[in-house]
């Protein structure tokens, strides 16, 4: 979570919301990013997406089993689904989104029955840090 922390830290420096995931296989990382929507002008790209992405590309392959994502915040529905579908095997997370959120918070994504593949969660691993990153980011942002 360290490392996921310290790419929601590069991410609030460029300006994007602080948002950092890292994904990890075998105890060796694969895959870090930060969110870069404003950046790139996509919507899409996620700290979680765009870890998502460079991790498959990596391993040349589609699926992520048997590897773990850690993200600092609570993945919305969008991530959600796609940690879903690239079968990643844990999910640890800092913050709980209540209004963003789609794992333990809004439509609780993997407890559905349209869910093909649900990670083990873990949550509120780093969560007063990530906490803190988001609080101070917004209140720079409403000053």
């Amino acid at each position: 979570m360290r490392l996921a922390l310290e790419q929601a830290r590069l991410a609030g420096e460029r300006g994007e919301v602080p948002v950092g995931a890292v994904i990890v296989a075998n105890g060796a990382v694969v895959a870090e990013a930060g969110n870069r929507t404003r950046e790139l002008n996509d919507p899409t790209a996620h700290a979680e997406l765009l870890a998502i992405r460079q991790a498959c590309k990596k391993r040349a392959q589609e699926r992520l089993e048997g590897c773990d994502l850690y993200v600092t915040l609570e993945p919305c529905t969008m991530c959600t689904a796609a940690i879903s579908f690239a079968r990643i095997r844990r999910l640890y997370f800092g913050a709980e989104d209540p209004k963003g959120g789609a794992v333990v918070s809004g439509v609780r994504f993997y407890s559905t029955p349209t869910c093909h593949h649900a990670p083990e969660v873990y949550a509120g691993i780093g969560e007063s840090e990530a906490a803190l990153l988001l609080r101070e980011f917004f209140r720079s942002r409403r000053d």
